[in-house]
């Protein structure tokens, strides 16, 4: 039997360190890969081709929603299960629009992760229960809009990359090195995302990063006891994992 080869993509150490445990366990899983930011996960998804990539949406530099538009335009084909706390119903939205066919909340059990990669293995979607009722529920929800209501312009995904790097406060010579453009270009996508979205600062666009989750709203933290992962890891819950990787 081929051995079948995972991508983690997941900015917590801790977290990608007990599922990569799991995955380990799992007679002919293997770990091919890990990448801490959603540019990272890209790259290695390019050079590595993964069977599957295991994908979280609040990661820097480029959020789970880009990296896998990216992805699945350059490769239609590569299987993606998004592992997530966000349960945004137009964020699921736009993940199945790029081709996205998994879904597993963190504070879902280890074996709900298990049954989600056994379902990819075998060229099948698979979303948690939770995220099948915000499917559904955004599917039988009535669209009432009016022209008052209209919906905001669409960026693309380069407005969008622009939208996040100037909200983590990159300056436009550091946006221009990471996008491979002249600062000239960079500060052009800058100003015409501004016109674009009618902002006339950068709180108004950090802002508006925040409500339509570009970005991640980060949560304070507590100190907790140091916790040390038992070896059986098919009984952690992912919502322990989760705190873990907060801490």
């Amino acid at each position: 039997m081929n051995t079948f080869r995972i991508l983690l993509a997941d900015d917590h150490p801790v977290f990608r360190m007990g599922v990569s445990s799991l995955i380990r366990s799992h007679e002919g899983w293997e770990v091919c890969g890990e990448a801490d930011d959603g540019r990272e996960a890209v790259k290695k998804c390019m050079q590595l081709k993964p069977d599957l990539l295991m994908l979280d949406i609040c990661m820097p530099n480029l959020n789970g929603v880009d990296a896998a538009r990216q992805i699945l335009k350059h490769n239609p084909d590569q299987r993606i299960l998004v592992v997530t706390n966000v349960e945004a119903e137009h964020v699921i939205r736009e993940c199945l629009e790029a081709g996205v066919c998994g879904w597993v909340l963190k504070s879902d059990k280890a074996d709900e992760l298990a049954e989600a990669i056994e379902a990819m293995q075998r060229h099948r979607s698979s979303f948690s229960s939770r995220v099948s009722n915000l499917i559904l529920d955004g599917y039988l929800q009535p669209h009432r809009q009016t022209p008052s209501m209209a919906l905001p312009p669409r960026l693309s995904p380069r407005e969008r990359e622009v939208v996040l790097l100037v909200s983590e406060g990159k300056t436009s010579r550091e946006i221009a090195t990471l996008l491979g453009v002249t600062v000239k270009t960079a500060e052009s996508h800058r100003s015409n995302v501004m016109l674009k979205l009618k902002l006339h600062s950068t709180v108004e666009l950090v802002m508006y990063a925040l409500k339509n989750q570009i970005i991640p709203l980060e949560l304070p933290t507590v100190d907790l006891p140091a916790i040390v992962l038992p070896i059986h890891l098919p009984e952690i819950r992912m919502a322990g994992l989760a705190r873990q990787a907060a801490v």
